[in-house]
């Protein structure tokens, strides 16, 4: 009796080769971060009157996020400078995969907004920044909010009263007790909706009713003169550093005094730099790019980024004037 046949090892053969497939194929449940070669910014960036940097470029840098695939989680990413996280830790609570696309790209024009005016105001020309609403930053797992607002989302109305800014929502909330119900008015893209949800403790003293949302001020943003970025399908707002510095280099300023320099880190209308998400890949792409030295917000991704730098210089910053001033003395 032949238990080995040469039909019976074609079936194993094509059984091995479609379960290979499906593991290079199918999508597990984790996603992978990939480095992504620096992008030069000056293409993207047009301010009326401003004219392209003759010496020197600014790059900013940029991660490739998807879901990683079952052999690729299997192995540890299988590519040079990967980095495997759960769904939980790129997808904030209650958002899906498209509902996070939009708001990566919400936070990118956002950033370039905001960019403009730092580097226009650095220029000595007068930006108007008027609070319009409390703009959510983040919605905390296991909330009543969670499923009902998201990140990006702009509170413009708390139980039928305006909501101009992050103090009105503060208001507002103490006025109720705990377990009360509150209707939340959100502007969301072009939008109008209301939501309703019941309220919870916050833990904390002095105890209060919250819903479990971390909000800053929204801000409308009026420039003195024309500036566009345009970033194509990029998102999240961690470029909005190097679009700042491009865009005081185009109005004649020389910022980056003949070097490649890259740029990364979050861009708050106040000039401060705030943390960003893929340091080690964007360190990797920065390096790629060959440029002269790295930008980055200091802290845990300056220390981060050294560690992937292999020769490339990492300057750590905490505001864009002192990017400036880094840059002013680099040799």
């Amino acid at each position: 009796m032949k238990l080995v046949t040469p039909g019976r090892l074609f079936t194993l053969g094509l059984i091995m080769v479609v379960a290979a497939l499906a593991l290079y194929v199918y999508p597990s449940n984790e996603y992978i971060f990939l480095p992504d070669k620096a992008h030069p910014v000056a293409p993207l960036v047009t301010v009326q009157g401003g004219h392209d940097p003759l010496h020197g470029a600014v790059y900013f840098v940029d991660v490739v996020v998807r879901k990683a695939t079952l052999l690729e989680k299997l192995f540890g990413g299988l590519h040079n400078g990967a980095s495997l996280y759960p769904s939980s830790a790129v997808n904030p609570p209650g958002v899906n995969d498209q509902q996070l696309r939009r708001i990566d790209l919400q936070d990118m024009q956002h950033s370039q907004q905001v960019a403009a005016a730092v580097a226009l105001r650095a220029a000595g020309k007068h930006v108007v920044l008027r609070s319009i609403g409390a703009l959510i930053d983040g919605v905390a797992a296991g909330m009543p909010a969670v499923g009902k607002l998201e990140p990006d989302d702009v509170i413009v109305a708390i139980d039928g009263k305006q909501v101009r800014n992050p103090h009105d929502v503060y208001v507002a909330m103490s006025s109720h007790k705990i377990g009360d119900r509150v209707s939340i008015t959100v502007r969301r893209g072009k939008q109008t909706l209301v939501e309703r949800m019941g309220t919870v403790s916050s833990g904390k003293k002095p105890v209060r009713a919250i819903v479990g949302v971390v909000v800053e001020a929204a801000l409308d943003i009026h420039l003195p003169i024309h500036v566009s970025i345009d970033a194509g399908d990029v998102g999240g707002p961690s470029a909005g550093l190097a679009f700042a510095i491009e865009v005081l280099e185009q109005l004649g300023h020389d910022v980056l005094h003949g070097h490649k320099i890259a740029a990364t880190g979050e861009i708050e209308p106040d000039g401060a730099v705030l943390p960003i998400g893929g340091i080690k890949q964007k360190t990797i792409g920065a390096r790629e790019a060959g440029v002269d030295a790295f930008l980055v917000p200091a802290g845990e991704n300056a220390r981060d980024a050294r560690k992937e730098a292999d020769g490339l210089r990492i300057i750590p910053v905490e505001s864009f004037p002192q990017a400036l001033r880094a840059l002013a003395t680099l040799r």
